[in-house]
């Protein structure tokens, strides 16, 4: 028999989907747009999922972390690689190409505190095409846009 704790109710603090309606849709738009970059340049959609996942990690998003391990457990990837992902620097299981990935997600995602430093773009650039880039820095930015508006406003629980 499974022991399932029993949950907390997290309340909504403003639907921004109802309330800031044009704002909704500009993200989902935004949204769009990094896909078709993505797709432009054949991203690896487990790559996706964990970029999504370890910046959801980084910004306290629960809606976003549990969203993204089903999405990249959806694109093939392996529960192992997911429950390592928060301390991917010491596991074993992640390329150079995945961990170029995750350090620019994280440089990124912690811009206040790191201004994203040159090597850890140049480890990314040496990894990914310009093109490649592109798209990573829309995939980084585009999560972080949707981990800022579930952090503050709870508006998916």
């Amino acid at each position: 028999m499974e022991n399932i704790a029993p949950t907390v109710p997290i309340p909504v603090r403003l639907d921004i989907d109802t309330i800031a309606p044009h704002f909704s849709r500009a993200l989902a738009h935004l949204d769009t747009a990094m896909v078709r970059e993505l797709d432009a340049v054949d991203f690896d959609h487990r790559l996706r999922e964990l970029v999504r996942l370890r910046a959801s990690q980084l910004n306290g998003c629960s809606y976003c972390v549990d969203m993204h391990a089903t999405d990249a457990l959806k694109a093939g990837d392996t529960t192992q690689r997911i429950n390592a992902l928060a301390v991917w620097r010491q596991s074993a299981l992640f390329t150079a190409r995945e961990r170029a990935a995750f350090t620019l997600t994280e440089s990124i995602t912690r811009a206040s505190e790191t201004h994203v430093p040159d090597a850890d773009w140049e480890e990314a650039a040496a990894e990914f095409s310009p093109a490649e880039l592109g798209a990573l820095v829309a995939l980084i930015v585009t999560i972080n846009a949707w981990n800022g508006v579930g952090v503050s406003t709870h508006a998916w629980v």
